[in-house]
């Protein structure tokens, strides 16, 4: 991914209102990104914990979306995957994230729901930057295998938001 400025990002969002993008906070580690082995940039935003944002690129252009993070108390212990590397985590790895659609299908209420890493580490994961611990479903592939994979569910989950808008 290249990198991209905050202003940049904050002029990306296709599914919140200016106010809203307004109150953005990035996290405090945003200008050491290494843009270069992410597939997208994704954080919890640290004033808002159930808030988060996401930004990823499809064709020329950044799509920024806002995200809200499900609420849970934890109280169930499971192993969960995330949609979008397949990473297998043990309790609290992965959340529910869900997105408003842009466009109409936003303003009439209408969302999409996803599991997805809680700290959105999915390209350090794909590419082995980041051990996991356990099996791991994709770690038999090839590394560019997992990122083409992570490439097209990332795709997929950006175009279900966009729900033919353009970016």
């Amino acid at each position: 991914m290249q990198a991209r400025s905050r202003d940049e990002i904050l002029g990306s969002f296709v599914n919140s209102s200016r106010s809203r993008i307004r109150t953005v906070t990035f996290p405090p580690d945003f200008d050491a990104v290494r843009w270069a082995e992410l597939d997208f940039f994704g954080w919890t935003d640290p004033r808002a914990p159930l808030r988060a944002y996401l930004i990823a690129q499809r064709a020329e252009h950044t799509v920024g979306i806002e995200l809200r993070q499900a609420d849970t108390d934890g109280s169930r212990s499971r192993s969960t995957m995330c949609t979008l590397c397949h990473a297998v985590h043990r309790t609290g790895g992965t959340s529910l994230f869900t997105a408003r659609k842009a466009g109409a299908g936003g303003k009439a209420g209408n969302s999409i729901g996803t599991y997805m890493c809680s700290n959105f580490a999915c390209s350090l994961y794909v590419r082995e930057l980041l051990p996991l611990p356990g099996n791991q479903p994709d770690r038999a592939l090839p590394t560019e295998t997992r990122i083409c994979h992570l490439e097209t569910r990332l795709g997929g989950f950006v175009g279900r938001v966009l729900d033919g808008q353009d970016p």
